[in-house]
């Protein structure tokens, strides 16, 4: 295992699986600008390392993250605001951008609440597996602000436009099931078991045909602003970018043959 410990961020790869945890416990995984550069820098660091093949994230303390660091917003003062918080955008952008842009499936494990850039970091992932006491609120208009992290990309393509826009405007408080049914979660556990079934699935997602899952992924996401056409075009193409992987060839053979695949991520 090799490990790189930030000030707010642990970063540690496994066997295919990297695993990014935030680590500011004591503020609730509050986002501020150190959290949102080292995430950037986390996040490059696993999108130029070929062993890569899943990537988990998860948070340290009770809560997966309250969103904002609101108290340092404060502290920073009216005049200081509108730069920090461009600045610390950009960098988070940019972190998240590069983790959904990889080949490799990103899931999360969210315990407590996601708040705020917490549900925008959770309706940014693939995957999410939540504990059922977990909760999820926007909480951006709350405090006077608009929603980043992503979320006006995969909210409303996660829980659909409508409920996005009641998400963003009541910062209603939805329970783990509640989120399960709008489709921003994936599959909720019990509470204790959080971080065991979520760690379960990316390394099942890590020992998986890589390249297969990155074109995948983006086919389905990009078709879902997509016309008919271009959706099929770009379906046609991926798969036959996928039939050039040795992956492919040999899921073929190890179906043909009823075996488990031996995957490579090649």
């Amino acid at each position: 295992m090799r490990a790189v410990s930030f000030e707010t961020i642990i970063l540690e790869i496994d066997a295919g699986l990297a695993t990014i945890t935030l680590n500011r416990p004591d503020r609730g995984n509050a986002m501020n600008p150190t959290c949102a550069a080292e995430l950037r820098q986390a996040a490059l660091q696993v999108s130029h390392d070929p062993t890569v093949r899943a990537v988990l994230l998860r948070a340290n303390g009770k809560l997966f993250s309250g969103g904002g660091d609101l108290a340092g917003f404060a502290e920073a003062g009216a005049d200081a605001l509108p730069l920090l918080v461009d600045s610390m955008t950009i960098d988070l952008h940019a972190g998240l951008a590069r983790l959904a842009k990889m080949d490799a499936p990103l899931v999360a494990a969210v315990s407590g609440a996601a708040g705020g850039a917490g549900m925008s970091l959770v309706a940014a992932c693939d995957i999410v597996v939540a504990g059922r006491s977990a909760k999820f609120t926007m909480g951006y208009t709350k405090a006077g602000l608009v929603p980043d992290g992503t979320s006006s990309f995969f909210l409303s393509r996660v829980v659909g436009l409508r409920r996005a826009i009641d998400l963003v405007l009541t910062n209603r408080v939805l329970t783990a099931e509640q989120a399960e049914d709008w489709g921003l979660v994936s599959r909720v556990v019990d509470d204790d078991a959080v971080l065991e079934e979520a760690t379960a699935l990316a390394r099942q997602l890590a020992a998986g045909p890589t390249r297969a899952f990155g074109l995948a992924k983006r086919v389905v996401y990009e078709g879902a602003s997509s016309t008919l056409e271009a959706a099929m075009e770009r379906e046609s193409a991926a798969i036959a970018a996928a039939a050039r992987t040795a992956d492919a060839q040999e899921g073929i053979a190890a179906f043909l043959a009823k075996r488990a695949p031996d995957y490579q991520g090649r």
